[in-house]
């Protein structure tokens, strides 16, 4: 399908925000010099986001300002956007290269949910779209990655919270449970239980904010093509170089 022509009025009100937030308040004429769109065009717009309340005319300057209603137009704006905005092109970058699909997931409560995936751009993909699946903390690569790395009362209290579920059945496993824990943070790495769909085989290892573990991301194989070993010597690296890119993603955009 060819690309949709952009809007636009849309792309100019767009550009008249962004030049009012350069400074506290702005002229109709410092609009124009930022913009280079029309003065009789930016009155016009600015008189429309005026009357949706965004913008407000200040008299005694002869300008304009935003108000706090602009606020509301980040409020969904949060770490999860965040993440998979700083995650799309590593990952995407990654499938290109080794072909087979990757996944970021965050936590929610007592399991991680797929928040990105790039099974759109993978030959090799196991499933149409595992975009909101939940993944067990303990027996899924992108749950185990990101529950050894997190803070010791944090993953106290959530290890508690799986022993406690019924949909967990860890029940007098919690000394193995941190056996694997350890072993995954010794490592850098987490592999997903092989007793999980064995035809396949997915290597995770977690994405930080500063020291804070905010996510995880993992790249998914069939069992067949590669062993173990074999997957860890070959997708580790990148894997690890893609965590890395995404953390600086997140440091440009923090704040």
């Amino acid at each position: 399908m060819p690309t949709p022509r952009p809007v636009n009025v849309v792309l100019r009100a767009l550009q008249i925000l962004r030049a009012l937030n350069r400074q506290p308040v702005s002229s109709v004429d410092a609009i124009h010099k930022h913009t280079a769109i029309p003065k009789s065009t930016i009155v016009r717009l600015l008189q429309t986001l005026e009357a949706d309340g965004l913008v407000r005319r200040a008299p005694q300057y002869g300008a304009y300002h935003l108000t706090s209603e602009v606020t509301a137009l980040t409020s969904g704006y949060h770490s999860e956007p965040r993440i998979v905005e700083a995650a799309a092109a590593p990952a995407e970058a990654l499938t290109q290269e080794l072909k087979w699909p990757v996944a970021v997931a965050v936590h929610d409560g007592d399991a991680m949910v797929v928040r990105y995936s790039t099974i759109p751009h993978s030959p090799l993909s196991f499933f149409h779209s595992t975009i909101n699946m939940r993944l067990s903390l303990v027996t899924q690569a992108l749950g185990r990655a990101f529950l050894a790395y997190c803070g010791p009362t944090e993953q106290d209290a959530l290890i508690d919270l799986l022993v406690r579920s019924s949909g967990e059945p860890i029940a007098g496993q919690e000394a193995s449970i941190r056996h694997m824990l350890a072993q995954v943070r010794e490592r850098g790495y987490a592999l997903r239980d092989p007793r999980v769909r064995p035809e396949s085989s997915t290597i995770a290892v977690p994405i930080f904010e500063e020291t804070r573990v905010v996510a995880t991301i993992g790249l998914t194989w069939f069992s067949s093509a590669l062993d173990a070993e074999q997957a860890v010597a070959r997708f580790l690296p990148p894997l690890q170089e893609a965590s890395a890119e995404i953390s600086r993603q997140l440091a440009a955009t923090a704040g």
